[in-house]
């Protein structure tokens, strides 16, 4: 019997490896062709051009993700040659509150992939805007709506934008933009103190802000950083009474080490630097067929 069993063990081994060879075989010809299938199914990759009152932005997204940000101030478009030169970017979009300069407009008028330029009021977004006069609104304060809607739906939500101007905007559970305020953004407050006045001077915005100022300087400062301050969170405060479960967003390009998560449980946990970004990149989406 033990014999048997031995000289039976070469006969049946070959045949179990050769079915083995075919499995594999198999196997990584499906598993082959499932990665070229995914090769094939690349992720969009899109250019973001937000261009505001003091600089521009290129943001590079793939697949709704930011991969790189680039800042342009002026003087600097040719950074955008540089940038488009990193990425294969399929689709772009391009919005500005401020007029271009010829040598910007042309630069992006000569690249080799459509662009949509986003005009408030024209072009379709996936919100409802209720603004009385549509083509009058921002398109930073517009896109800002969509991108914390769309990361945020059913619910209401404050987006809060400290720049050049301080914008408050609300878009409703439903997905309706209502409007918003505008105040002037720290930079020009402290402007206006020392050009508005005979004797003030032009004060930076870093360093302390005591409750109370003991100097000009720390006067004029805490006057303009705490009055932010707690303009914000009177917004925040009387619109919390309205919508009880507001959601807010703090965003823009202007960093005053404000925090406010702790007095207000629905803040968003941190600054959303790409908030107006993401919405760009979202409208860019929902206009694909439109390009």
């Amino acid at each position: 019997m033990r014999a048997r069993v031995r000289d039976k063990v070469p006969l049946t081994a070959p045949k179990i490896l050769t079915l083995n060879k075919k499995r594999v075989k198999t196997l990584c010809s499906a598993l082959n062709f499932s990665y070229l299938c995914r090769i094939k199914k690349k992720k969009q990759v899109n250019l973001v051009i937000d261009i505001g009152n003091t600089c521009a932005k290129l943001v590079c997204f793939d697949g709704g993700k930011v991969v790189e940000e680039q800042r342009v101030d002026k003087g600097e478009e040719g950074l955008l040659d540089e940038f488009c030169r990193k990425y294969r970017f399929e689709r772009g979009i391009v919005s500005a509150v401020a007029e271009l300069s010829e040598e910007f407009s042309a630069k992006i008028a000569a690249l080799p992939f459509p662009m949509l330029k986003f005009e408030s009021g024209v072009t379709p977004v996936p919100i409802v805007n209720k603004y009385r006069t549509p083509k009058t609104l921002g398109t930073d304060r517009l896109a800002a709506a969509v991108g914390a809607a769309m990361q945020n739906p059913g619910r209401d939500i404050l987006i809060i934008d400290v720049g050049t101007c301080i914008t408050y905007d609300l878009v409703n559970a439903r997905g309706e933009y209502l409007g918003g305020n505008i105040s002037p953004g720290p930079t020009i407050r402290f402007k206006a103190l020392n050009q508005f006045t005979a004797r003030l001077p032009f004060v930076d915005r870093e360093g302390v802000n005591p409750l109370l100022g003991n100097t000009t300087i720390t006067a004029i400062r805490s006057g303009v950083i705490r009055g932010v301050k707690y303009e914000i969170e009177g917004y925040i405060r009387r619109f919390s009474e309205k919508y009880p479960n507001l959601y807010v967003y703090l965003t823009g390009g202007v960093h005053l080490g404000l925090h406010f998560s702790k007095n207000f449980p629905n803040f968003a946990p941190q600054t959303d630097d790409y908030l107006v970004p993401k919405g760009l990149n979202r409208i860019l989406e929902y206009n694909e067929k439109n390009i």
